[in-house]
């Protein structure tokens, strides 16, 4: 009685702070009431008194008294919702009793600070979140692609890698992306190197012959790299795709030989010669090099191709070109010395772009087996340090 009698006090007072006292009792009293039926539509009646209140102070302070209760009445809150922007914000992202319906609804009328807000509610389903990438705003996108707990259709991806691949920030949220597909993946990374190759403090610090081939090397890894994480997981829709685009070449597969990339390299194989992957596997593992031949023969490529495929493969047979840099390096520069003896020097001009990229790696991995080299003999060195003798002006040697 001693509460009621305070209630009824607060909420006649001409103090909009007082009045705001007595909506926030309100309604953790309609939340926590257990008793009759009478009592409840009452407290309910008294809620909805408090919506033609005047004052923003004293909604807000009903507002924020339901905000975060499932058992808050529903047209209470809808009408909440389209209150003072303090407040309707407020709601539109913390109500759990908002339905997606309500929410699309909110979509629909457009208004930029409250999908902002509608983001931010602690679960959001994927129709919602669907609704508010495709209106188009790229700060709507990068809000949305950055919660881990939605998942989008692998074609709204597709869409949304294509639409906003040149933008910055919504291309990286979505490389961030661990359910992004391998497709959308590889258009992003050949974005970055659009990107790269524009600017001018990286075409004014590169040789652009150097720099073109950085570039190209980068994007034949990435695409390789994401194939084998693809055919890891079982995903065939990026090496069909990679076909239909006719984007599998015979550099592509050194590439993905010479890396170790190997489930690639064999989903690739499957799906331009329409083989059971089992089969090609099979025949990639210990089959006869006239097996080979046929199988490269049924993905269309040219015999000298065929002919150096299949010499990688059986060198990839024996080394560990996953991990192992220094086998890459010895196997490419063994495989080029092959076709040039083979060849006496006059390589066919099928060969070209193949012998080419050979070239290229082989002096990468040179340079990358290199780099550690000296640090293993510096490990090894005695700790006196080794100087001329440059004091009388000539050039004297330590004793031996």
């Amino acid at each position: 009685m001693v509460a009621y009698q305070r209630y009824v006090q607060l909420s006649q007072s001409r103090n909009s702070e007082e009045r705001g006292q007595a909506a926030h009792m309100a309604a953790l009293a309609y939340l926590g009431h257990k008793g009759p039926a009478d009592e409840q539509a009452a407290l309910y009646a008294a809620l909805m008194n408090f919506l033609d209140d005047p004052s923003v102070k004293v909604r807000a302070a009903l507002a924020y008294g339901l905000l975060h209760s499932e058992r808050a009445p529903r047209p209470i809150m809808l009408a909440l919702a389209q209150d003072a922007p303090v407040i309707s914000r407020a709601v539109v992202q913390f109500s759990p009793v908002l339905l997606d319906s309500d929410l699309m609804g909110i979509i629909r009328s457009g208004d930029p600070d409250m999908l902002v807000a509608m983001t931010a509610r602690p679960a959001l389903s994927q129709r919602v979140a669907l609704a508010l990438v495709r209106q188009g705003e790229p700060d709507l996108c990068v809000r949305v692609l950055d919660r881990a707990d939605i998942g989008l259709p692998e074609d709204d991806y597709i869409a949304l890698a294509d639409k906003w691949g040149d933008d910055a920030r919504v291309r990286g949220v979505l490389l961030k992306r661990r359910d992004l597909p391998g497709i959308a993946r590889l258009h992003l990374v050949e974005r970055v190197r659009a990107a790269l190759s524009d600017l001018r403090i990286v075409k004014g610090s590169v040789q652009p012959r150097r720099l073109e081939r950085l570039l190209r090397d980068g994007c034949d890894n990435a695409a390789t790299a994401i194939g084998e994480r693809e055919a890891g997981r079982g995903a065939r829709g990026y090496v069909a795709a990679m076909a239909e685009g006719e984007r599998i070449n015979a550099r592509l597969m050194l590439h993905a030989l010479v890396h170790g990339h190997v489930l690639f390299f064999a989903d690739a194989l499957a799906q331009l010669s329409g083989t059971p992957r089992a089969k090609v596997f099979t025949i990639l593992d210990g089959g006869s090099r006239a097996a080979l031949h046929a199988l490269f023969t049924r993905c269309g490529f040219t015999p000298a191709v065929r002919n150096l495929l299949a010499r990688m493969v059986g060198h990839a047979r024996k080394a560990d070109l996953a991990d192992d840099i220094a086998a890459r390096h010895y196997v490419v520069s063994l495989l080029i010395e092959e076709l040039i003896a083979e060849h006496d020097g006059v390589l066919p001009p099928s060969l070209d772009e193949a012998f080419a990229y050979l070239n290229e790696q082989n002096i990468a991995l040179a340079r990358t087996a290199a780099r550690g080299v000296m640090p293993a003999f510096a490990a090894e060195a005695p700790d006196e340090i080794m100087l001329p003798d440059m004091s009388a002006g000539r050039l004297a040697l330590p004793a031996a």
